[in-house]
């Protein structure tokens, strides 16, 4: 059983509250298929769970098998730095079938970004120095594909069809309400 390493700090993007019971987190790689369709199983879970879950995202992007991961995550980290992250993220994914060169300017067009100052971010070293400690963090918590989730900082391997992940999560939350 994987822990995670480093747990979740302030450092991290996340949707809910800081005091949540749950916390979701997952390693995901914005090209990945599999995590397009993970998005949408936990965009369905956050609804179903509303103030009981926290979900924390973090890059994992397999740069050998998806070539736009890391720019899909430097343009997320970008967006980061005005706010924006979670926009980003989700009309990454939302448009994941149709990334190209000029992809992630478009978005951060739409999304209403300063574009002088995205156009900088992308090129600032923090930015790709955040998504490499994640990569290593996922490394050193036992990640090896994505998407890979923790419940509460322990690794999940199980199914996370909506059903299951929706199941496993409200027995942690049961548990976590009997403490």
């Amino acid at each position: 059983m994987s822990v995670l390493k480093p747990s979740v700090s302030k450092l991290d993007h996340f949707q809910g509250n800081s005091e949540d019971p749950i916390t979701l987190v997952e390693y995901g790689d914005y090209q990945c298929t599999s995590c397009g369709r993970a998005y949408l199983i936990v965009k369905k879970i956050q609804k179903q769970m509303g103030e009981n879950l926290k979900f924390v995202f973090r890059n994992f992007p397999l740069e050998n098998i998806h070539p736009k991961a890391i720019p899909a995550a430097i343009a997320a980290e970008a967006a980061a730095k005005q706010d924006k992250f979670w926009e980003m993220h989700d009309i990454i994914f939302e448009n994941q079938v149709n990334l190209h060169e000029n992809s992630f300017k478009n978005f951060a067009e739409q999304l209403g970004l300063e574009m002088a100052q995205f156009n900088k971010d992308i090129e600032n070293e923090d930015v790709l120095q955040k998504i490499e400690s994640d990569f290593e963090g996922g490394v050193k918590s036992g990640v090896n594909g994505t998407p890979a989730f923790f419940i509460n900082g322990i690794h999940y391997n199980g199914s996370w069809e909506y059903t299951n992940l929706l199941e496993v999560l409200q027995l942690e939350l049961k548990k976590e309400k009997v403490v």
